[in-house]
């Protein structure tokens, strides 16, 4: 009921929510390298391969998540649900890091050449059941939240759709807040006062978000599941695959449905109150033409039978998939934020004052930038676009997208130039093969940070919008999962081409770009620079589609 249901109230508990559930997630998963290390005794490379795997696993799950949203049960159940299982796995590693017997034993010894010993299976086997049960959650509350509070806003108003746009900016806002908060408080408590402390105030952060978001319950407004989304693209798909085999068959015509390029416009109702909207029409439009023959007379199979909606329906969510990959390599981008970009400010003068920061904390640029930004976007440029273009959202969903891929562009440029005068400084200063500190602040690494902190707000945002408007409402919560994909298929994509860069420049050359203990003897400059050209090039191509593609839920009037 639009007087008691819904509105920025409802959506509120979410953002609060997703303050606490982001602080228990980044609280370990930025530091969880460190406990892996060294107290759970596994090497460099496998700590960094499991943290990896976890995350990239946790994001991946989002779809799982989204896809049960939309099917079997609502987001409001599948949050709470999902919540449970992230407290059980951080209780179970809170658990294992305050028992001594559950780790192997302290490594007294400080020679390298004496071996620590190794976690075993039984205490390895609680570490990652921990572990993938907090990925598990992390997934499915990835996959119901966002969606969960964008169901809050009546789509069939202007001002609804313009909260809408606004609690998306907020969203990225609070996931910030937590962040800020875990990759500060959190990992000093971590470092200080024990692990067993960290993961207990994440397992504490997650249970308190299921009250609070409990408290909402009276006036959450909650979609009926309609449904498997995506038993209905394959019957789609595969009915259009069959019937084109046979379209010579003149018995397995189309069903009397005409092509129309556009949608028609009706007067639709919401408890008593009509409302002017654009609706999808009840012809198959002209775009990809090969799935109308999905709807025919006859079929090969009953339950191949489609119906005009559903084709149309699987129309937008292919058209939409183009954009979703175009998202990739500016994730790609923002991977290298946790790596090299940390690596070179350890080599750097990390003093601001008499205040030394841990190069680990450069993640605190990009979550105050975004912080910053953030309402200010939302309150200062979207009215002032509105104004200026005379229309409701004032910046369209690709141009918001689009403005984020532009901003990792000059980031990675950016990135490039500061990494060339790093290295100039250690030539100049004598230090190239030395382990002591440059002398140059790594605030110039901040530089880049604050683009692709931009680009991240900027991008994640409005894909997060751009995926929810447009997908149809059986599939709104699979949809706007893809957010999370693109970040995780970025990670793993960066991993892919660090690989494929130094085994083609290991051919040329006797040492590759990015090899050896020594930073100051990588060729990283020419690593951004290549990541510079690949991102303009992305770019180009999502151009391409951009101006291609047709919005599905432009409203008739503002």
């Amino acid at each position: 009921m639009r007087d008691q249901h819904g509105g920025m109230l409802a959506a509120s508990f979410v953002l609060v929510v997703e303050i606490l559930e982001n602080l228990a997630f980044l609280a370990n998963a930025s530091n969880l390298v460190l406990y892996l290390s060294k107290f759970m005794h596994y090497s460099p490379s496998s700590s960094a391969n499991i943290v990896t795997n976890f995350m990239g696993t946790a994001f991946l799950l989002a779809v799982l998540g989204g896809f049960l949203s939309d099917a079997f049960f609502t987001t409001y159940r599948l949050y709470l649900t999902s919540a449970a299982i992230e407290f059980m796995g951080l209780l179970i590693l809170t658990v294992q890091a305050h028992t001594p017997s559950l780790k192997p034993p302290i490594c007294a010894s400080a020679s390298t050449e004496i071996q620590c010993e190794k976690v075993n299976r039984r205490k390895a086997a609680m570490l990652f059941t921990g572990l993938y049960l907090v990925a598990l959650g992390v997934g499915g509350i990835k996959g119901s939240l966002p969606p969960h509070g964008a169901e809050q806003f009546d789509d069939t108003t202007p001002q609804g759709r313009k909260q809408r746009s606004s609690f998306f900016n907020y969203y990225v806002f609070s996931l910030s807040c937590g962040a800020l908060i875990a990759v500060t408080f959190v990992v000093w408590i971590e470092d200080n006062k024990g692990w067993q402390w960290g993961f207990g105030v994440a397992t504490a952060a997650i249970l308190a978000s299921i009250p609070v978001f409990l408290l909402g319950s009276p006036i959450y407004r909650t979609k009926i599941p309609a449904g498997s989304p995506i038993t209905t693209m394959f019957k789609v798909l595969i009915a259009a695959v069959c019937n084109n085999c046979k379209s010579k068959n003149p018995s397995n015509a189309v069903m009397g449905m005409k092509t129309s390029p556009s949608s028609y416009t009706t007067e639709t109702g919401e408890e008593g109150n009509a409302t002017k909207v654009k609706v999808p029409s009840q012809t198959l439009t002209e775009d990809l033409e090969f799935l109308n023959k999905a709807v025919t007379e006859k079929t090969v199979s009953p339950m191949l039978q489609c119906t005009v909606k559903q084709v149309e329906e699987v129309k937008v969510v292919l058209k939409i998939i183009p954009v979703f990959m175009c998202t990739i390599m500016l994730n790609c981008c923002l991977a290298q934020l946790s790596t090299f970009s940390i690596q070179q400010a350890a080599t750097m003068n990390t003093k601001i004052g008499s205040l030394k920061v841990p190069p680990a904390s450069l993640p605190v640029f990009p979550v105050i930038f975004v912080m910053l930004i953030a309402p200010t976007y939302n309150h200062f440029v979207v009215p002032f676009a509105r104004k200026v273009t005379k229309t409701e959202m004032g910046i369209t969903h690709l141009q918001r997208i689009g403005t984020g891929l532009i901003l990792s562009i000059i980031a990675m440029a950016v990135a490039a130039v500061v990494e060339m005068k790093r290295k100039k400084v250690a030539i100049e200063s004598g230090l190239l093969n030395s382990a002591e500190p440059l002398p140059i602040t790594f605030l110039w690494i901040a530089l880049q940070y604050l683009f692709l902190g931009s680009a991240d707000l900027f991008t994640l945002a409005g894909m997060m919008d751009f995926f929810f408007t447009e997908a149809p409402k059986s599939m709104r919560s699979l949809a706007t999962s893809l957010s999370w994909v693109s970040l995780s298929m970025g990670y793993y994509f960066s991993s892919v081409l660090i690989s494929t860069v130094n085994n083609i420049t290991s051919i040329f050359r006797h040492t590759p770009w990015l090899s050896g203990s020594n930073l100051n003897h990588y060729h990283l400059e020419r690593f951004y620079w290549l990541m510079c050209i690949l991102s303009s090039l992305n770019f180009l191509h999502y151009l391409f589609w951009a101006n291609r593609y047709k919005y599905r839920t432009e409203s008739t009037a503002d």
